[in-house]
């Protein structure tokens, strides 16, 4: 299951073009929030010259830390996969560790924008048992070049760590019933001891 581009224990990086893709999306905000409606206002004579300037110069002064912050965000990322799970850590000034087992992993999204797609990236969005139910995420492995390839590898591990037919349980998906039953002969069984001992 080696791979060229992402080698196993081996801490793997985002596309440079992470930084790129967010000061442009940033920019597209800011464009329509700061310039798009204090324009329209402004042209209506309901904003005087200065404020509009300020509210302008306000919005590079933003634009500029928010490059700074993105430059210092992408250096803090990185992942790196094992054998049996998955580690990433990210964050500029709240560090954020994570470790995200393959036997847990139900869902591997690949999600690409028009300006990623411009750029080449992808972004994978990782669903794990504990997370599925909800709308968003658990992990997600941004602006990765190859991201096909990248999923088909966390595919392959998955199989592997829970079984060649992706069940873990040797080619049959158990029931809730047949679950119950077993759940409720456990606790016989447990029951059954502790009766012994007393």
């Amino acid at each position: 299951m080696q791979n060229d581009h992402f080698p196993l224990n081996t801490p793997f990086k985002p596309s440079p073009s992470l930084v790129t893709w967010f000061i442009i999306d940033f920019l597209f905000l800011m464009v329509f929030l700061v310039i798009v409606i204090p324009f329209s206002m402004y042209l209506s004579s309901a904003i005087d010259t200065g404020i509009f300037f300020g509210i302008i110069g306000g919005m590079v002064v933003i634009v500029i830390l928010f490059a700074l912050w993105t430059k210092l965000y992408y250096e803090s990322m990185w992942y790196e996969l094992h054998e049996d799970e998955m580690r990433w850590k990210r964050g500029v000034i709240f560090r954020r560790t994570g470790i995200v087992p393959y036997n847990r992993i139900t869902n591997l999204d690949i999600r690409q924008g028009p300006v990623m797609r411009r750029l080449g990236i992808s972004t994978i969005s990782i669903q794990t048992a504990g997370y599925s139910a909800q709308a968003q995420a658990e992990i997600r492995i941004e602006a990765i070049v190859h991201a096909e390839e990248l999923r088909e590898l966390i595919r392959s591990m998955v199989r592997a760590t829970i079984g060649g037919d992706g069940t873990g349980t040797g080619g049959t998906v158990p029931s809730v019933k047949t679950t119950e039953v077993q759940m409720l002969d456990e606790l016989k069984a447990i029951r059954a001891l502790l009766e012994k001992k007393s």
